[in-house]
């Protein structure tokens, strides 16, 4: 086995793996660093199984799928979230003039190479049986048990152990060897609930006072998962950007929704963003906008926020994780942002609330002891030590680095 990327950070993750005379890659990632990183090196693969469409896992695959002819396996719901990010990825490297190994030509041909499976479906490929698992991450994610050379592999992708609006908690198979993210190794989440609960506060704080509540959001799964929430609270939600479409997608797969009827509900109720003309009609007579993107890297966030800068009655809410390097990062450390190229200051109150997709480590530890494997494989995290010094007197423990050969 070699992770081909992705193993000691949250990047462009893949896992080669080769076994019985065949080459499965799992994942296919990129870095969505300025300029993104994409994965290039092309392994003798016959199939490749994607656990859910987010860049950090999906990325690079139109290069790979135009370079070497094989079937990718993935959720339908994922197979129509991923084709959009792949379109924005042309898109956004374009508009920035940053490099990308694929073309529009490219996500043609790789969204026609995907095979549909669904979780509890049992599958060959290749020879291999392969048993697919709800992950809990996002809608759509899921998780791959591998039973070769008498084996049951287990490649989680990412998990997530509690529910939230959209998800149930993970499912999680025995297996002899486990392969598992480890985000938030070393960190805890706080109560969902809890956390709902501040940021309604927060809000109603902002209103009382005269401003406007900006809710930058990832498009897939936290802009679903606030629209139900804060319509239900009764906040007059405007939506932005796209988690519109991402909507429109799940609204066509009722089974991979936990609470269909309430997403069908915030719908109706919130008001979507069409038109440049309604920006300015929020900026009116708005209170809330949930809008991409979720780590100021682009999107209809930064107009807003551009609007209201100087406003300190207003508030930038955060909802999902700033990674080093990114424009929300630099925003949470110094209170500055680049728009439109140039860094300027934000007088608005800036406040972070955590709803990660992602298990947390006592979460982590949770899912390990379920799938009492003899042997864990860490990837995708920059802390994995916290968690294998937690587990480590009960199982065996690897944490490979990114090209570095391994067996399990």
């Amino acid at each position: 086995m070699q992770f081909l990327g992705g193993a000691e950070k949250v990047g462009p993750n893949s896992l080669f793996m080769r076994a019985s005379g065949r080459g499965l890659v799992l994942d296919y990632g990129m870095d969505p660093t300025k300029p993104p990183e994409y994965l290039t090196v092309i392994p003798p693969a016959d199939a490749l199984l994607l656990t859910h469409a987010h860049l950090d896992h999906s990325g690079s695959i139109p290069f790979l799928v135009s370079a070497v002819d094989i079937p990718v396996y993935a959720t339908p719901l994922t197979a129509e979230v991923v084709s959009l990010l792949w379109r924005d990825a042309v898109k956004v490297a374009k508009l920035n003039k940053y490099d990308i190994p694929y073309t529009l030509s490219d996500v043609d041909f790789a969204t026609r190479a995907i095979v549909g499976v669904a979780p509890g479906e049992e599958l060959t490929i290749k020879g291999i049986k392969v048993r697919v698992y709800d992950a809990g991450h996002i809608p759509g994610a899921v998780s791959y048990l591998i039973e070769v050379e008498g084996k049951r592999i287990l490649f989680t992708g990412d998990i997530n152990t509690v529910e939230t609006m959209l998800t149930q908690p993970a499912e999680v198979p025995e297996c002899d060897v486990l392969i598992m993210e480890s985000t938030y190794a070393g960190r805890d989440h706080p109560v969902r609930e809890e956390v709902y609960r501040e940021l309604e506060r927060k809000i109603e704080e902002v209103l009382e006072r005269g401003g406007k509540a900006v809710v930058p959001a990832f498009a897939v799964a936290r802009t679903q998962e606030l629209m139900i929430l804060l319509s239900e609270r009764g906040f007059d939600v405007w939506v932005d950007g796209m988690g519109k479409a991402v909507t429109n997608m799940y609204l066509g797969y009722p089974d991979y929704i936990k609470n269909f009827d309430r997403l069908v509900r915030a719908t109706d109720r919130v008001r979507p963003v069409v038109r440049p003309s309604d920006r300015n009609k929020f900026l009116r007579k708005g209170e809330v906008v949930v809008t991409t993107g979720g780590m100021l890297e682009g999107g209809p966030a930064l107009y807003y926020i551009g609007k209201l800068r100087e406003d300190r009655n207003s508030a930038i809410l955060l909802t999902g994780y700033q990674v080093e390097g990114t424009n929300g990062r630099l925003l949470m450390d110094t209170g500055y942002l680049v728009i439109d190229g140039e860094q300027v200051k934000v007088d608005m109150e800036v406040a972070y609330y955590d709803l990660s997709a992602h298990a947390g480590h006592s979460g982590l530890v949770e899912y390990v002891m379920k799938a009492d494997p003899e042997k864990v494989v860490l990837f995708h995290g920059e802390d994995r030590e916290a968690l294998k010094r937690e587990i480590e007197e009960d199982y065996e423990v690897l944490t490979p680095r990114s090209g570095e050969v391994f067996e399990v």
